[in-house]
C-alpha cells in the first residue's frame, strides 16, 4: 500500500501556481501555501478575482514585484487569453534564462553562492544586494565631467551650417545674394550634425565578479546621468534591464532601486544564454544596433562556449563597436586563456582590462576617438 500523499485534483492548479512563483524568484514558505489553500476553501471562489485576492493576502508578493506577480497569475490561470492580451510594455524588463538540459545541476545553497566570488557556476541563486553609500571616486568624477563631449558620436541625418562641408547651402547662398544685387560672392556650405551614439553597457553580476559588482553599478549610474541614449543591463542567470532605475539622479536611490530589480546577484554564470536572451527580445536587441557595446565580465562561462560564441558574433554584427572588458586582462600583452574568451576573441574589437573603475572609464572615453560612421 502506497504511503505517498495524493493531492486532490482541484488543489493541484493552486499548488503548481506556488511552484511557478518560486521558479521566478518569489519566496513562498510552506505555511503560506497552506494558508492560500485554506483561504480558497473559505471563500469558495466564484471567480478568478476571489482567487487573486486570496493569493495576494496569503502569498504576500513584494510591492516592487507586483507587476510580475500579476503577469504570472494571468499566464497560469488564464493561459492563452493572457498571452493575447499581453503587450511589449516597459514592465517586462527581466528575462529568466531557459533551463533546458540543466536538470543535472544542483542549486547552490545561499551561503555558498554569496561567499564564493572566486569561481564560476551556471546554477541560479537569487540574492538581494545592498550598496554602501560611498563618495564618488576620481574615475567617476572624470566620467561625469568628460563623457558629454568625449563619448562616441555619429553623423545624423539633419544638416547644419558650416564653413566647409560636402553640401551646398542654397537657401543661405540665395539670401546673401540679394544683398549684392543677385551676384553670388560666396557659396554657403552645410554638413551633417553629429549626434550622441547609442551606448549599451552589459554588466556581469555573477559570483565570480562579486568584488567588482558595486563599483561597476556606480560607474553605470554615472554614465547614465552623464549622457543620453545609454542602456544598462545586468546578467548572471537572468537578464535584467536596470536603465530606468539608474535614471534616478541620487546615486543611493538609483542603486537601491536597481538592487530590488535584480534578483541574481552573486549567483551563477551563464553568459552565452544571457546574450542569446538579449538578442531574442526585439526591443532589447534594437538597443545594440549601431551602438557602442561594452560588456564587463571575466568571461568565466560554465555553459557551452558555442552559445557564447554565436551570441557575440551576432552582437558584433549589430554593434558599431564591441568591447569586452575583463579583470583577467592585466596588461597590454594579454592573451585569453579561458575557453570562452578564446572563442569570442575574433568577434570583439577590444579585449582589454576591466579590473578597475579607472581602466573602464579610460576605455569608455577613448571610444570617442574612433572614426565617426
Amino acid at each position: 500500500m502506497s504511503t505517498e500523499l495524493q493531492l486532490p485534483r482541484a488543489a493541484r492548479i493552486f499548488i503548481s501556481f506556488v511552484g511557478l512563483l518560486r521558479a521566478n524568484g518569489f519566496a513562498v514558505a510552506p505555511e503560506q501555501t497552506t494558508a492560500f489553500l485554506t483561504a480558497i476553501e473559505l471563500l469558495g471562489p466564484r471567480n478568478l478575482r476571489d482567487i487573486k485576492q486570496a493569493a495576494l493576502a496569503t502569498l504576500a508578493p513584494p510591492p516592487e514585484r507586483r507587476a510580475t506577480f500579476d503577469r504570472l497569475f494571468d499566464l497560469h490561470f488564464r493561459g492563452s487569453e493572457a498571452i493575447e492580451r499581453a503587450d511589449d510594455g516597459e514592465d517586462d524588463e527581466t528575462v529568466r534564462l531557459q533551463e533546458e538540459g540543466r536538470g543535472e545541476d544542483e542549486p547552490l545553497l545561499s551561503d555558498e553562492a554569496i561567499e564564493s566570488g572566486l569561481t564560476a557556476t551556471r546554477t541560479e541563486a537569487l540574492v538581494e544586494r545592498r550598496f554602501t553609500q560611498l563618495s564618488a571616486t576620481d574615475a567617476l568624477r572624470r566620467l561625469a565631467r568628460e563623457a558629454p563631449r568625449r563619448l562616441p558620436r555619429r553623423r545624423g541625418h539633419r544638416r547644419m551650417r558650416a564653413r566647409r562641408g560636402p553640401f551646398a547651402d542654397l537657401r543661405r547662398t540665395l539670401r546673401d545674394s540679394v544683398r549684392s544685387d543677385g551676384e553670388i560672392l560666396r557659396l554657403g556650405h552645410m554638413k551633417r550634425r553629429r549626434r550622441p551614439r547609442k551606448f549599451l553597457l552589459l554588466i556581469d553580476v555573477s559570483g565570480s565578479m562579486k568584488s567588482r559588482t558595486e563599483d561597476n553599478m556606480k560607474l553605470a549610474h554615472a554614465l547614465v546621468q552623464a549622457a543620453p541614449n545609454v542602456e544598462v543591463f545586468t546578467f548572471g542567470t537572468r537578464l535584467t534591464r536596470v536603465t530606468r532605475a539608474l535614471r534616478l539622479k541620487r546615486r543611493e536611490q538609483a542603486l537601491s532601486a536597481a538592487a530590488h530589480l535584480v534578483s541574481d546577484w552573486d549567483g551563477g554564470t551563464r553568459i552565452g544564454d544571457a546574450l542569446q536572451a538579449f538578442l531574442a527580445v526585439p526591443r532589447f536587441g534594437g538597443y545594440a544596433r549601431g551602438a557602442a557595446v561594452v560588456i564587463v565580465s571575466d568571461g568565466l562561462e560554465r555553459g557551452e562556449p558555442d552559445a557564447l560564441r554565436d551570441a557575440v558574433a551576432k552582437l558584433s554584427r549589430r554593434a558599431w563597436r564591441l568591447s569586452w572588458l575583463t579583470p583577467l586582462a592585466t596588461g597590454p600583452g594579454f592573451r585569453p586563456q579561458t575557453e570562452a574568451l578564446v572563442a569570442i576573441e575574433r568577434f570583439v574589437d577590444d579585449l582589454v582590462d576591466g579590473g578597475s573603475s579607472a581602466s573602464i572609464v579610460a576605455h569608455v572615453l577613448a571610444l570617442g576617438r574612433r572614426r565617426v560612421a
